[in-house]
Formats: structure tokens, sequence, C-alpha cells
């Protein structure tokens, strides 16, 4: 039952940046940082959220080692779309959009985060 997941941040205004525009192609509105708090959170289509911000231990934000974040697309336009944002924002190609074998051919893409975290996005998987 997953209701979010949050990454770090070393950058909360590069990240904001790249994942405004990174969930504007998934069509999930622009993040939400409260006042005072040192993360972004972004409602996602059925109910969980997404969240970034800088580590409450002060030390710096660094990828787990093994961990993807898998988000859904609407469409293999999107998945195009997502990446192409990405990119434009400081993002690194972990993968273009294309089918994917490991998928069962199902249309996807993948990238690092400017902070290194990878993620990917697929439309029908």
């Amino acid at each position: 039952m997953l209701k979010g997941m949050r990454v770090g941040s070393n950058d909360l205004d590069q990240s904001r940046r790249f994942y405004d525009a990174t969930f504007e192609a998934l069509g999930v509105s622009a993040g939400v940082q409260p006042e005072g708090a040192s993360i972004v959170m972004y409602a996602l289509p059925g109910g969980q959220n997404f969240l970034f911000g800088t580590p409450r231990d002060q030390a710096a934000a660094v990828p787990a080692n093994g961990a993807t974040i898998v988000f859904a697309a609407p469409s293999a336009e999107a998945v195009s779309a997502w990446h192409a944002a990405g990119m434009a924002q400081g993002g690194q190609d972990e993968g273009q959009p294309e089918a994917k074998p490991q998928a069962g051919g199902a249309f996807g893409a993948y990238m690092r985060d400017p902070d290194g975290n990878k993620l990917c996005v697929y439309h029908g998987i």
C-alpha cells in the first residue's frame, strides 16, 4: 500500500525545474512546496505522492544503488515527451524511448534526475 515516495535533492530549484517539466509531460500538476519546508510534493493520479527534498540529516543526497522509480504514462507520446523534458532539465539518459523487451514490448524510457536517482516511465505495461 504505497502512499508516497521521497528522494533526496542537493538543489531544490534544479530538482523543481526537472520534476515540474517531466511530470507536466505526464499530465501531473506542478509541485507544491509548503512554506518554510525543504520539500516539494506532487500529487500523482491514484492518490500517491512523490516528494523530493534535502535530507534531514544535512548530509549530501545520494541515489539508492539498484533502485528505479517507475511511473505510468498515458501514451507512448507522453513517454517521449517525459524523456525529452528531463533531458532538457539536466537529466542523464539511461534508455531512449522505445519498445522495451524487458517489459514485454511496452513503450518506455529511463533517465537519472540531476541528483542521480534512476527513473523510468512506461506506457502499456
